[in-house]
């Protein structure tokens, strides 16, 4: 087993290193189109809607970086993918880039040969469970069965938080968000274990939400962000930037309201900087000068992609916590645009 892991490990690190070569901010402008992999289906991150148009937070990170490069936001081509096929999707070079709750993690990073070029959701992993189950806390699951995603780190930090607190439980093994809430829903297992925000977003498309309970405990740390491969340092440096052009818009006051506004020039240098009315900072990228204020523009700043796709007037209803901006006690925080 071990040595198919590594097998496995090398056969992804040799895609990555042939497909870097060719340089994906070009392949990317020659094509006319982004294609970017997200995930099956997890409403108000990524979901197609009833006209078959896929929207959700990190749709909207795909969307930003389609019209930093190629001043076109729906230049878009999704490419659903599981856990499982995620990362060969994205060393093969079927997808420029992958925007699925994906939690950066040292060998993935390292091992796998994958670039995370920042985080947009602070996550960490929790259980819901049927309100008349009778639990309020993970630590009364001894001998649970366990609806959990194959090949995510919630399968590892299961079995670790498992093993430490001394209880068992069974797996039942899912591959997407969908087969996991059939399953839940059926009774297949007593408990669904997921990032927190996937759980939210799951028991939000519940005909009975009210029915089901997050528990307390949050037993990892799960930064999610988008993701390109390694040794394309000029495409990581687009995808980077482009979540970066989100981050500070929100902070700078910059929104979809008055973007048009500020672009003509303001008293705020980084905000000039920012939608390309000052410095070269496009031509850096090898992008146009207004590349920031595009990527801004295709769905807002950040805090504005977060209110309308699982912010607490949705029925995610997901409070920023975390995910404020480090004015606001959160973690949100950008490097200068300078």
């Amino acid at each position: 087993m071990k040595n198919t892991v590594i097998l496995g490990a090398l056969t992804i690190a040799g895609l990555s290193a042939g497909v870097a070569a060719a340089g994906t901010l070009d392949d990317v402008k020659a094509r006319g189109k982004l294609n970017c992999g997200v995930t099956t289906g997890l409403v108000g991150f990524a979901a197609p809607n009833a006209n078959g148009e896929w929207e959700g937070f990190d749709v909207a990170v795909c969307r930003a970086v389609a019209a930093a490069a190629l001043g076109d936001s729906t230049a878009v081509e999704f490419v659903p993918t599981t856990g499982k096929t995620r990362f060969t999707a994205l060393a093969s070079g079927e997808i420029d880039m992958l925007a699925r709750n994906t939690t950066w993690t040292f060998s993935r990073d390292v091992d796998l040969k994958f670039e995370f070029t920042g985080v947009n959701y602070y996550d960490g992993q929790g259980f819901m469970v049927p309100k008349e189950l009778g639990v309020s806390s993970a630590k009364e699951l001894d001998g649970a069965t366990v609806c959990i995603q194959t090949g995510t780190t919630t399968e590892l930090n299961l079995a670790d938080f498992f093993r430490s607190n001394n209880i068992s439980y069974e797996p039942v093994p899912i591959e997407t968000n969908a087969e996991a809430q059939q399953q839940y829903l059926a009774g297949a297992c007593d408990v669904y274990t997921t990032d927190a925000s996937g759980l939210a977003a799951t028991r939000a498309t519940f005909d009975a939400p009210n029915d089901h309970v997050l528990l307390p405990e949050i037993i990892s740390k799960e930064p999610l962000g988008p993701l390109v491969r390694h040794g394309d340092n000029e495409w990581g440096d687009v995808v980077r930037w482009t979540l970066n052009a989100l981050i500070t818009a929100e902070e700078l006051g910059v929104t979809s309201a008055n973007i048009a506004e500020m672009a003509a020039g303001t008293n705020n240098p980084e905000i000039n900087r920012l939608l390309g009315t000052e410095g070269t900072l496009g031509e850096m990228l090898g992008l146009s000068a207004d590349w920031g204020k595009n990527a801004v523009a295709a769905g807002g700043n950040y805090g504005e992609v977060f209110a309308k796709n699982i912010g607490e007037d949705t029925p995610i209803g997901l409070a920023r916590g975390l995910n404020a901006q480090w004015t606001e006690g959160g973690l949100l925080y950008s490097p200068p645009f300078r």
